[in-house]
């Protein structure tokens, strides 16, 4: 079988490497891939004839789609009927991710417990929300935006400059969320699901801010941890009960077959789990300390997901911790810097898993292409031993103007 992903940052080289240290796999293409990638067939994402045109070029049989956007943009319900068959959810399921407004009166109506909010188009409108929350709120963009489409106002003062700073995003949103600023912790939980059956992953916690002690910007992550020791057995029994369950039953009742993975962004408050967000794929960073931590293959798995039969299968996971750290350009997240040469990959490779995200190879050389430009990822009997390894590995890394938080998995565990 001919598999393909499609997509070309550190999620998609983690899905390429899963699938290639399952038994009997040979070739995985990515389209287009990065720098680190091996296989890699140029094709834009967003193409849907080009992808097309180059499943049948090179008789790939499945192709697994990495990112949110070609989702969201119909790329699965385009390829109905063709002999390629795609891993993702159709364009009507992906509405979980790309509109926050119909993801959030989803949740309404199945009775899933979320912050309140509402639909928001003038500064005025948010300003208002935002008083009769005590002066808090979280303004989001409707429509996909990299991750970098959030603004957690702890003021009033934060209002009308997060208001200036998500208008901009136009036209990836012309409507905006104003939503209740919940306390407490946040959990990122992952499952597999054919829209009746799911398997779950390890529980995992990405970092969204740019700096240290999450300050500065939110990017689309700067390192993941997992598992997550708060994570007990029967919050997980909370989450599936409440959350996981109406979610899939909701879907049903509307007619909206799911299959792929499914992505929930909870806080974990003093009432118990309040569910954040979707996305209808595995989380970037997330995906990084997840896909490493299979100890089963994971082609069977898709493809019993596509059959409808994943009752019938069952994922095996290392108990080990994995940490992964993104290493950034300089200007991330708003105009970075690309086209620097790397140095030190190979040597940080001896002791943990380098994927790339924005990279590329010029005359044989690895360079930056991109603002987030390689998961570093480190695995150990315990979280600190997972950061040591993960972290004296990025001290081999050279590229001009690199950073990266020095506070992954600290969050929680000082």
């Amino acid at each position: 079988m001919n598999v393909g992903v499609l997509g070309s940052g550190a999620r998609e080289h983690a899905l390429q490497w899963s699938l290639q240290q399952g038994e009997g796999m040979d070739i995985v293409f990515c389209l287009p891939g990065n720098g680190g990638t091996a296989h890699n067939i140029n094709v834009d994402p967003s193409d849907h004839q080009a992808v097309r045109r180059a499943c049948e070029q090179f008789d790939i049989d499945l192709l697994i789609v990495g990112p949110e956007g070609p989702l969201a943009a119909g790329l699965v319900d385009d390829f109905e009927g063709h002999r390629t068959r795609v891993f993702g959810p159709s364009r009507s399921a992906s509405l979980l991710e790309s509109s926050k407004i119909w993801s959030k009166e989803f949740m309404r109506q199945a009775n899933i417990p979320t912050a309140s909010c509402a639909a928001v188009s003038t500064v005025e409108e948010f300003v208002a929300f935002a008083v009769r929350h005590g002066d808090r709120a979280v303004l989001k963009a409707d429509g996909l935006a990299a991750g970098k489409g959030v603004a957690v106002c702890k003021d009033r003062e934060d209002l009308e400059s997060a208001w200036e700073r998500i208008t901009t995003l136009r036209p990836a949103s012309e409507r905006f969320l104003a939503e209740q600023v919940l306390d407490g912790w946040e959990l990122s939980i992952h499952v597999l699901t054919d829209g009746a059956t799911w398997c779950l992953f390890p529980s995992s916690q990405d970092h969204k801010p740019l700096l240290n002690q999450d300050r500065g910007p939110n990017t689309g992550g700067m390192g993941a941890f997992s598992p997550v020791h708060e994570c007990t057995p029967s919050l997980i029994d909370e989450i599936s009960r409440d959350i996981i369950s109406p979610t899939l039953e909701g879907l049903r009742d509307r007619s909206i077959p799911y299959c792929g993975f499914l992505y929930f962004g909870l806080m974990i408050t003093p009432e118990g789990p309040f569910l954040l967000e979707y996305n209808v794929r595995l989380g970037d960073p997330e995906a990084q300390v997840l896909l490493p931590s299979l100890t089963s293959d994971l082609l069977p798995a898709l493809l019993s997901c596509l059959d409808g039969d994943l009752d019938s299968h069952a994922l095996a996971f290392d108990k080990r911790a994995l940490a992964s750290i993104v290493l950034a350009s300089p200007g991330y997240p708003d105009m970075p810097e690309i086209g620097y040469p790397i140095s030190g990959i190979e040597q940080a490779a001896e002791t943990a898993l380098v994927l790339h995200a924005g990279t590329t190879r010029h005359h044989g050389q690895v360079q930056t292409s991109g603002g987030r430009v390689l998961s570093v990822v480190g695995r150990g009997d315990a979280l600190c031993d997972a950061l040591d390894q993960a972290y004296a590995a990025c001290e081999q890394i050279r590229f001009t103007g690199m950073h990266y938080r020095t506070d992954i998995g600290r969050r929680n565990h000082p």
